[in-house]
């Protein structure tokens, strides 16, 4: 209720709440309430606009805020001697809410640990600079046992994240740095509650917030460094030798370390950073203790092991990079020690008719992939240390020849009968990583003249002497790989490497699994890549055979049988192919390859397809055909064909059909239809000069489609969204003739879906919006407040839409521009400039309404014609909209902030003309950032 009525609620709740003394229970209770109005406060309601949201938040945080978390740490205080209360607990809650405050509305996803900066108000400087106030934390950690001391933890991490400009100046932040260090020191000193995974989690995190806000140089020159270092360097050996227990913890800490070895080159002065003794050993501890520790993680279940996790694995190895190259000849002696031994026994596996122990072989695989992972993590950066770049391209080849030697060893032998085992499968997903670094590091065309140390070093190993050599055998790999693996992963990774480097046209297995249908678009995209290389018909025509044939079988196939489960794949697969082929079209040329490749002949399946398969839909570049081609005009008309076909059949599909199938096939129509009157192929013109009812019946269908799906359903699913606003932007920009015909309940309706749409979280679909919004404002303000088209039959449809709805233009304009503000001003919009187009439009609508009834110049009202008169009435009922609109955004406002967002108001429309034309738009999207910059500095 509290929450509910703050705008409006004399804040006096949180002044009584602590003024006198209270029974413990009441303390307690008191405790609680403020936890909880804090929570809330902090939260978004369901069904509530968040810009409405944000206003709360952001009233509460300047006036209560600051007041609930200097309780908090009194409470704290007055409690420290109440051993693991309960009231102690509800206080250090209630402290950990407080720092954890949506201070700027960014919406921290709570998914991932990542914290970032605290952007804590300057208002909070006296509080938090107070020594006594990390103090109490680090006195609560070592007093209390978990929960209650990983809660002070978090908020020393919060503490320890505050932004750098938050401080007066830099000694008073050093001041902060400085006791933090010495904090930290004595629990990695005491190891004191570090046996608690919660506690050590939270603790890693504190470590690692050290780099993340504090430069090297502040770092150095703390007294407490040299210890602090070294028994952070302890810690993190012991951590990597417990990885089971703290492997989610190892993110943080391996991303200290490499902060710190990414700064020592701007690190200036005499102190010595000690970082060349200890990140060594940080890394020979990582390669070693991650081998050891597979001896526990040997099992089929993917779900246990880190190398089927790509995210968790990322996490792991993305701070490898630059630990590695930091001192880069040792890092690679360690790796080569590791890997050769292991490298030897796999290799000498192969030459054996069958395995003498399975469980032996299944080790040896994962170790060498976790190797080849780690090799691939190193080969996402070039050069980092002070070595030379000659000298790390000859560390490189020496780790990467390793790699190359292993790929000729994994599909030859024994290994060869091997393709359905797990720890195979992993191997050879390592393999492709390293292949996609190495190629981008090595083997691109504008890289790989300037890596002649690299290969006059992998021609000394391997024979390697050119990049093109190491380009055949990639292909080769990526060929094997999909011809003998069926696993849709495997094949997916190596389809992605074969954009660059496919090498032939087989035919592979998985063409024929259905469950690897995704994967035919990706196949044929690069197979078009490779065949429009070259500017040749002939070669076009050739590649096609093998789709010509699916087209001559299935238009062959009898009607009784297309409805088959055989015909149904075969339809897919053929439209996922071309659509490959089509992806892979640059230039008008290759497209009107295709293009006569299938009108007129193949374009009846196309419809049979659809109109046999229209509940189960399967789902660019700009077309531009010479001045002279037909082309557009009759491509538009098939897809006309398609999209009417469709949607007819689908409008009178039984409700029982699976709603997410029946949506999907309407959005993939509405997206089609974007494409089509978007595409800038076609004058459109053409179809109402000669009597074509193709663009007419396509949007008609497509229209009867948008108005069949319940305004809840459109704003719930996704994909459909997105495709339903990109529509409607189309048909008010380019075909608002449309829009005005359609009868008055539609019009409302497709009004009222355009206003929820602007409360969307999407920034394009609110844009999208937005520019429906000007364009139908734009076309009243022409022809009917300027009076250039008054009479139009589009004009007239919408002066009857209005005298239909005396109250609608006010009503909606009001609520628009109310909307559109609120956006504006309390939203951290990155669409400002398509949000003040519409504001603008509208504006003038109200403003030049209003005048014109005021003068009284416009018409004589004895003179006026029915839609005359009608605008007049309406233009009378504008005349306050401005006055209005201000009155209401002011009054949701605090009282002590309204004279001077009144103020902002003033000067928003200076030197803003009656007109839409650019430069005055521009005009006016300058005076909003003004508005909307001095509203927020306040």
């Amino acid at each position: 209720m509290l929450r509910c009525t703050w705008m409006g609620f004399p804040n006096k709740f949180i002044d009584r709440l602590f003024t006198e003394a209270f029974p413990t229970q009441h303390f307690a209770i008191g405790l609680k309430i403020l936890n909880q109005l804090v929570s809330e406060m902090n939260q978004s309601t369901p069904g509530v606009p968040l810009s409405h949201h944000r206003r709360i938040a952001c009233s509460f945080r300047d006036q209560s805020l600051l007041q609930i978390f200097r309780i908090s740490l009194t409470s704290l205080c007055q409690l420290k001697d109440d051993d693991g209360s309960k009231l102690q607990e509800l206080a250090l809650s209630l402290s950990l809410r407080c720092l954890s405050f949506d201070f700027m509305g960014t919406s921290i996803d709570e998914s991932t640990d990542e914290l970032g900066t605290v952007q804590v108000s300057s208002s909070w400087r006296p509080v938090l600079e107070d020594p006594s106030t990390l103090q109490i934390f680090f006195d609560y950690y070592a007093l209390n046992k978990a929960p209650f001391s990983k809660e002070a933890l978090e908020c020393l991490v919060r503490l320890a994240s505050i932004r750098r400009s938050f401080f007066a100046d830099d000694a008073t932040r050093l001041k902060i740095l400085a006791h933090l260090m010495a904090g930290t020191k004595e629990i990695l000193k005491t190891g004191k509650g570090l046996t608690d995974h919660d506690n050590y989690n939270e603790f890693c995190r504190l470590l690692g917030c050290f780099k993340a806000n504090y430069q090297l140089l502040d770092l150095v020159n703390m007294e407490d460094y040299r210890d602090w270092i070294r028994l952070t360097a302890e810690f993190t050996l012991k951590s990597l030798e417990s990885w089971q227990w703290a492997s989610g913890s190892l993110y943080y800490l391996l991303g200290l370390w490499s902060r710190l070895v990414t700064s020592v080159p701007y690190l200036k002065g005499d102190t010595p950073a000690l970082l060349d003794e200890y990140v060594p050993k940080i890394i020979e501890g990582f390669v070693s203790s991650r081998l050891d520790s597979l001896q526990d993680e040997f099992s089929d279940d993917l779900s246990e092991n880190l190398l089927d996790n790509v995210e968790l694995l990322q996490d792991q190895l993305d701070c490898i990079p630059h630990l590695c190259r930091f001192k880069y000849e040792r890092s690679s002696i360690c790796i080569l020690t590791v890997m050769e031994p292991i490298l030897q026994i796999y290799m000498d596996e192969a030459r054996l008719q069958a395995s003498s122990d399975r469980s032996e072989l299944f080790h040896v695989e994962t170790k060498l992939a976790w190797i080849v992972h780690i090799i691939a993590a190193i080969l996402k950066i070039k050069q980092f240390s002070s070595l030379s770049g000659e000298s790390q391209e000859k560390i490189d080849a020496e780790l990467s020849a390793r790699v190359f030697q292993l790929v000729n060893a994994t599909d030859s032998g024994l290994h060869h009968l091997r393709y359905g085992e797990i720890s195979k499968q992993r191997l050879d997903h390592a393999i492709l990583t390293f292949f996609q670094h190495f190629r981008k590091l090595y083997v691109a065309d504008h890289v790989a003249d300037s890596s002649k140390q690299l290969y006059i070093r992998l021609s000394e190993l391997l024979g390697l002497h050119d990049h093109l050599l190491v380009l055949n055998l990639i292909v080769g790999k990526i060929a094997t790989n999909l011809k003998c693996y069926m696993g849709e992963e495997i094949i997916s990774h190596s389809l992605s490497l074969f954009f660059e480097m496919a090498s032939g046209r087989d035919h592979f297995p998985f063409l024929g699994d259905y469950r690897c249908s995704r994967s035919r678009t990706t196949l044929y995209h690069t197979i078009g890549l490779l065949v429009f290389m070259e500017d040749s018909l002939l070669k076009f025509r050739t590649s096609m055979d093998p789709l010509l044939q699916v087209f001559v079988s299935l238009e062959s196939t009898p009607e009784e049988m297309f409805r088959t489960d055989t015909v149904k794949y075969a339809l897919i697969g053929l439209m996922r192919d071309l659509k490959g082929i089509a992806m892979a079209i640059n230039n008008r040329k290759m497209y009107s390859f295709l293009f006569d490749w299938l009108y007129p002949a193949h374009m009846p399946l196309l419809l049979k397809g659809i109109s046999h398969w229209s509940d189960t839909p399967e789902g660019s570049q700009r077309l531009i055909f010479d001045s002279s081609s037909p082309n557009g005009i009759l491509l538009f008309r098939e897809v006309s064909k398609l999209i009417v076909c469709y949607g007819s059949r689908v409008l009178v599909l039984p409700s029982h059909v699976d709603i997410a199938s029946k949506y999907k096939g309407m959005w993939i129509s509405f997206t089609i239809l974007s494409r089509a009157l978007t595409g800038n192929y076609v004058n459109f013109g053409v179809f109402e000069l000669y009597g074509d009812r193709a663009l007419a019946d396509a949007i008609d269908i497509a229209l009867k489609m948008m108005l069949s799906i319940p305004l809840a359903d459109i704003l719930a699913y996704r994909k459909l969204t997105v495709a339903y606003y990109a529509l409607l932007e189309v048909l008010f920009n380019s075909h608002i003739v449309f829009i005005l015909n359609l009868d008055t309940s539609t019009f409302m309706y497709i009004a009222g879906s355009i206003e929820a749409g602007l409360k969307a979280l999407d920034t394009n679909i609110v844009s999208q919006c937005a520019s429906a919004i000007d364009n139908l404002c734009t076309f009243y303000f022409n022809c009917v407040t300027l009076g250039e088209s008054p009479n139009s039959p589009a004009a007239l449809n919408l002066a009857q839409r209005i005298a239909e709805y005396p109250g609608f233009i006010p009503e909606i304009i009001l609520l628009l521009l109310k909307t559109l503000f609120e956006l504006v001003l309390f939203e951290n919009c990155g669409n400002q400039w398509s949000l003040s187009r519409p504001i603008l439009s509208l504006m003038l609508i109200s403003e030049e309404g209003g005048s014109r009834a005021v003068d009284d110049q416009f018409i004589n009202a004895s003179e006026c014609t029915p839609s005359e008169s009608m605008e007049v009435s309406v233009m009378q009922e504008s005349m306050e909209m401005s006055t209005n609109l201000k009155a209401q955004i002011l009054a949701a406002q605090p009282v002590d902030q309204r004279h001077h967002l009144s103020t902002c108001f003033d000067k928003l429309m200076a030197d803003i003309n009656q007109s839409l034309d650019s430069k005055n738009r521009d005009k006016f999207t300058q005076n909003l950032t003004r508005f909307k910059n001095e509203f927020r500095n306040k």
